[in-house]
């Protein structure tokens, strides 16, 4: 699948992260555990503690590999036998982690050393489905996953009998194709592959929340949001926060963006006071938005790379575009990747089957078996995407010496940041010094270059905050399945100012058209992402020593960048993100700033552009 523009949608897995980090066991899991476990001799003390810890690590260690393996399978091969191995070992392995979270609450009061204490708290508030303690409600969770996952990844749009269209390709119509009439068609193919789900999602909420309360969690909303090490009503306040730094820039680009569609396709199509029709904005989510940056660029000449052409010009293929990815972290100090990972990554897409195409990276076996899957389009965008996913790679052989419980990022948001912080120093000073280009634009095209970065960094930004508002307003109730695809619009418009094109009845199940819902892949990290990677970028370039505008910096060939990076990577989760940022940065606060230091530049064009404009919605 084509990973136009959202590289900040990517996921990464390895086999102890089909979870979340969290913290604080709930008491209401003693209970359960009392019934479903042998009755201690004696009330459970520190030495019990530790001694249970290590154990639940060892047996989640030996279901761990072989169900990666089964989803690796799955995913690179889709077909009844792959989905129901992969189903029946993932249904094990999340059983088995739920019965040791809840044993894990037996030992809430016990007073133990901080790592054991870390270690409980992770363990008792690892998963992102719980599954219930019924084992048959446990299978069919795991089975309603599996399928969800087969209908996303099988998806097509007939528009005849003899023309049958892959989201690759469709996602290859929505960024180049200017008629609006067959970018509806496109928009409104897609989500017909959504409806089936329906049912089978609302039926995986119910079973997951019947897995959160035995957890001791009113539901799967609570726990989730409870996984930043800080309360779980304190972690949305934290958004709303960041959200308010950010929305003056988001307003601006979009009064631009929205002005622009309309010169290009009259504003019968695109109102000036109403937010912006869905399929008009490059990318089949409207979730980011440089693929129509010939609609809306400056009106000036500028010299803006393009990626692409240089790609096709210096001849690169796919296997060329993860080279030289590899070769920025080893500018940094970093080892190179095993020789496994050339062996066993899918890099193109089979012609004979199947795949999920959505691009994500592996750690088999949390050790040294990285894999990346990708469907690779020879494309600037996908050059930024391989670095991107490189960079989940590198974090997850980081800490891979680490406990179990601790083999993770600080928070879901740090991993994917690395990647895309990674992906902030392929400027033209790199492509440069790669041999891609032979000149470096000089500053008085920098608006071009930022006003293209914004379309997928600053555009994403609200649609990275509002998945997981619609999921949490499901997963507690407030949000009933008569009304997902109604409130699903209602918070797109709310915070991207992005409506459906066309009336969508309140069956379609338009969320469902976006990997990472059927996927069950948390989203906040996508927003935290856009925040940390700014922040990590800034103090990378300070301590590379740049002196250039931030926007030029890139830290290719630092190894003291890569030194002080890799340092924060080896932490892994053992200490709450706090820390980890602190390590880094100096600040244990996430702050939207520096995001828009980066880009002081273009807003100050932008609000120029917008003087005598109508903006908001």
């Amino acid at each position: 699948m084509r990973q136009v523009k959202y590289k900040h949608k990517l996921k990464y897995l390895t086999a102890a992260m089909l979870g979340m980090t969290l913290i604080g066991c709930s008491d209401s899991s003693t209970n359960i555990q009392q019934q479903s476990s042998q009755v201690q001799k004696h009330p459970p003390n520190a030495a019990d503690a530790k001694e249970f810890i290590e154990q639940a690590q060892i047996e989640l260690s030996k279901l761990s590999q072989p169900a990666a393996q089964a989803a690796w399978a799955y995913q690179t091969y889709i077909n009844q036998d792959t989905a129901a191995v992969s189903a029946y070992l993932s249904e094990k392995y999340s059983s088995k982690a739920s019965e040791l979270a809840k044993r894990a609450a037996d030992f809430n009061n016990v007073t133990v050393d901080a790592d054991t204490r870390r270690k409980l708290d992770l363990l008792c508030n690892g998963l992102v489905l719980p599954a219930p303690g019924d084992p048959k409600k446990s299978e069919r969770l795991a089975q309603i996953t599996s399928e969800l996952e087969g209908i996303y990844g099988a998806g097509k749009y007939c528009r005849t009998e003899q023309e049958c269209l892959r989201l690759t390709d469709m996602n290859n119509i929505m960024a180049n194709e200017r008629d609006p009439a067959v970018l509806l068609d496109i928009w409104k193919g897609w989500r017909e592959v959504s409806p089936p789900m329906k049912a089978l999602y609302e039926e995986e909420v119910a079973l997951a929340n019947e897995g959160a309360l035995e957890l001791g969690f009113h539901d799967i909303s609570e726990l989730w949001r409870g996984g930043y090490d800080m309360p779980a009503d304190d972690f949305g306040v934290e958004l709303d926060r960041l959200w308010d730094q950010i929305k003056p820039f988001y307003d601006a680009l979009h009064c631009h963006v929205r002005a622009q569609l309309g010169e290009e396709y009259g504003t019968d199509i695109v109102p000036q006071d109403q937010p912006i029709p869905a399929h008009l904005l490059g990318n089949m989510w409207a979730q980011s938005w440089g693929n129509i940056y010939d609609i809306v660029k400056p009106a000036q000449p500028l010299d803006v790379i393009d990626v692409t052409a240089a790609l096709a010009e210096n001849q690169y293929d796919e296997i060329k575009m993860v080279k030289q990815a590899e070769s920025f972290f080893s500018s940094l100090g970093f080892e190179p990747l095993p020789e496994t990972f050339w062996q066993r990554s899918m890099f193109t897409q089979p012609a004979d089957r199947d795949v999920v195409c959505h691009a994500s990276a592996w750690n088999i076996d949390e050790q040294d078996d990285l894999r990346i899957k990708m469907c690779i389009q020879l494309t600037g965008e996908e050059f930024s995407v391989i670095h991107h996913e490189l960079g989940h790679n590198y974090y997850q052989r980081a800490y891979k010496e680490l406990p179990m419980l601790y083999r993770g990022s600080a928070n879901d948001g740090f991993h994917e940041a690395i990647g895309d912080t990674i992906a902030l120093s392929i400027t033209p000073k790199y492509l440069k010094e790669i041999g891609l280009v032979d000149s470096i634009p000089d500053e008085s095209n920098d608006i071009g270059m930022l006003l293209k970065l914004a379309l997928d960094k600053i555009a994403f930004i609200p649609f990275g905050l509002l998945v997981d508002q619609w999921r949490w307003k499901v997963f507690s109730g407030e949000v009933t399945p008569e009304n997902y695809n109604t409130a699903w619009w209602e918070l797109r418009e709310k915070y991207q100012g992005v409506m459906a094109p066309i009336e969508r009845p309140s069956d379609a199940f338009d969320p469902g058209a976006k990997y990472h819902v059927p996927g069950n892949t948390p989203y906040t990290r996508y927003f935290l992402a856009h925040v940390l990677q700014f922040q990590f970028h800034k103090q990378l370039c300070e301590i590379a020593g740049n002196e250039e505008a931030i926007h030029r910096c890139s830290i290719y060939g630092s190894e003291k960048a890569g030194k002080a990076l890799n340092e924060m990577l080896e932490m892994g989760k053992s200490q709450p993100w706090q820390k980890a940022l602190a390590f880094l940065t100096g600040s244990e606060q996430m702050d939207a700033s520096a995001v828009l230091n980066y880009f002081a530049p273009l807003k100050q064009w932008l609000d120029k552009q917008n003087a005598s404009r109508q903006c908001g919605w």
